[in-house]
């Protein structure tokens, strides 16, 4: 699916760029344009909608700290596995990639990225010190499996000057990692332990501490506005009964991640004290719950699942809010297709998740922005 984007598509975006900006609700990003009538009848708390990307695979677009830029990852055209991206600031001219910059180096393949304080600064998950080219595709004789690459590392990128460091340097799956709104520490996830587990760390990499210790894969973690607390995704263990094949079994777990990958046939969402202390379930959905993140208030929680929908269980995603005691779960959106990667703003009036909805081409993803109401 090649995207490259023709002059007159550039003068289109850049004139849309302009018209949006001229609404008194007019977004703090970079958007291709507004597209209320993509908006499903029961999806109540999104005011307006406005369409991010064009194209390929988005996901994983999250606010810089002063809300006014997104990161995200991306494939697209001729690539064969995600690269890391950067929104314009709104009002830029459209470039190669519409309102969007690369900022990966096209090695290997990346994942979650998300800003530094201060914004100067990206942190991501790459394989380009092992991988010159994509990894070849998951092996999924064992089922629907997620890789879990062990050569990630994770890297922070100045976005003035192009240089890199080295947030961590071992061998073993590195990722996922986010930053406090107190500036103070990161949290990724990391099986240098022998298990994937949370690890947090100051803003060097210095420091790291192990934060979850029970077997499964702890991962996705965020942090609360507050900095008290993480929301993360866990493995939900299938027990075995009398009768039957069992799929997701403690057993199986270790199976898999000896070969580097996992089954996400259940996740649960979990929150905890950043020191690992106080860990309690949140959900218990009989589905993969995932993608959590803080309202503003760090009350309630908004994330993907898809517990509602058994026949298409790797398609059917939706967002849904819960308290953090696990009480008043809540429908958000209603889209036949996938919706995930939910983000409120740091001001908590905008609202950014990827979505199949609109998309022309099968598997297609998009970026998206609301007005929260």
């Amino acid at each position: 699916m090649n995207r490259n984007r023709t002059a007159s598509l550039g003068l289109f975006l850049l004139a849309a760029c302009s018209a949006v900006k001229a609404r008194d609700d007019a977004p703090p990003l970079a958007v291709l344009g507004p597209v209320d009538q993509l908006i499903q009848p029961d999806e109540k708390h999104f005011a307006h909608l406005w369409q991010i990307t064009k194209g390929g695979e988005n996901a994983e677009g999250y606010w810089s700290f002063g809300g006014d830029r997104l990161t995200l990852q991306r494939r697209f055209g001729d690539a064969k596995c995600d690269r890391i991206f950067v929104t314009d600031r709104s009002g830029d001219a459209p470039g190669e990639h519409g309102v969007l910059s690369q900022l990966s180096n096209g090695k290997g393949v990346c994942t979650c990225s998300y800003f530094m304080p201060g914004d100067r600064e990206v942190i991501y998950a790459s394989t380009q010190a092992f991988h010159a080219e994509c990894p070849p595709p998951v092996d999924r004789s064992d089922g629907y499996v997620w890789p879990i690459h062990p050569e990630y590392d994770i890297y922070v990128h100045d976005l003035a000057t192009g240089t890199e460091r080295r947030f961590t340097d071992s061998w073993g799956y590195d990722a996922e990692a986010t930053v406090s709104p107190k500036g103070d520490r990161v949290v990724f996830t990391s099986e240098r332990s022998g298990d994937l587990e949370l690890w947090t760390a100051r803003l060097d990499g210095s420091d790291p501490r192990q934060v979850t210790d029970n077997l499964g894969y702890d991962g996705g973690a965020f942090f609360s506005h507050d900095g008290k607390q993480l929301v993360f995704r866990a493995t939900h263990f299938i027990e075995p009964g009398p009768n039957g094949e069992l799929i997701g079994t403690r057993e199986q777990y270790v199976d898999l991640l000896k070969k580097h990958k996992i089954r996400p046939h259940r996740l649960d969402l979990f929150v905890c004290d950043v020191d690992g202390s106080n860990r309690r379930q949140v959900t218990d959905l009989h589905g993969a719950s995932w993608a959590p993140y803080f309202f503003p208030g760090d009350k309630r929680i908004v994330f993907s699942s898809n517990h509602h929908d058994t026949k298409t269980p790797q398609v059917e995603f939706d967002l849904f809010a819960i308290d953090v005691d696990g009480k008043n779960l809540e429908r958000i959106t209603t889209y036949t297709g996938f919706d995930s990667f939910p983000m409120f703003s740091p001001d908590g009036k905008w609202f950014v998740f990827a979505s199949n909805r609109g998309g022309t081409d099968a598997g297609e993803t998009n970026l998206f922005l609301a007005e929260w109401r």
